[in-house]
């Protein structure tokens, strides 16, 4: 059974606003996203032109390249959203603050219990401490005899170090990529203290 990607806002809108939607989809092939999280990146491309672009290529990619996954509410679904947010599921679902990550996280772990391998891609540090967590929850059921899937957890460096090299010919377009995303995402650091200009992968 092949990997389910499962993307967050945060990656989605620096690939996809910069016109690198292709390094993303080489890098983890078809990606699946929560509807919430289509919701925010639409929302912040209509009010904020740096992501303007994710209008014209978010149709051309649910075509063939994202599913959008139900935010509807399932036994499963709704049992993991109250145990990460102390909150029953519709409830939580009226906040937007954070429901991207969170429902992120909720669809990884369903997909994981089912028997999944799931990867995660997500920036934002509360979402990847939650993601965390539950990495290690699957671990001590798979400990106990359970038969659950894995969530591997990666962010936007992560996938850039993929294609160095490859679709990023060399350092300085991987230094001009990155920069361009620093520039819509501030929580990105200084590519100098990433690894990415050091990277192995630029000897293969």
């Amino acid at each position: 059974m092949t990997q389910l990607p499962i993307i967050d806002a945060g990656p989605g809108l620096n690939f996809l606003s910069i016109g690198k939607e292709r390094i993303l989809i080489e890098a983890l092939g078809a990606l699946s996203t929560p509807e919430a999280v289509r919701d925010e990146m639409l929302r912040k491309a209509r009010h904020d032109r740096r992501f303007r672009r994710v209008l014209t290529t978010w149709p051309k990619l649910t075509a063939r390249w994202v599913e959008v996954l139900s935010d509807s509410q399932t036994p499963e679904l709704a049992a993991v959203v109250r145990r990460i947010t102390q909150l029953p599921m519709a409830q939580r679902m009226k906040t937007s603050k954070d429901l991207g990550e969170i429902m992120v996280v909720a669809h990884a772990v369903v997909a994981a219990e089912a028997g999944r391998e799931v990867i995660v891609l997500i920036d934002d540090s509360g979402g990847a401490r939650i993601a965390t967590k539950e990495c290690a929850r699957l671990d001590r059921l798979r400990a106990s005899g359970r038969s659950v899937g894995t969530i591997k957890l990666v962010d936007t460096r992560t996938v850039l170090e993929l294609q160095a090299g490859r679709l990023i010919a060399d350092r300085g377009e991987m230094r001009t990529i990155y920069n361009q995303m620093r520039g819509l995402d501030d929580g990105l650091p200084p590519i100098e203290g990433t690894g990415l200009l050091t990277s192995k992968r630029w000897s293969r």
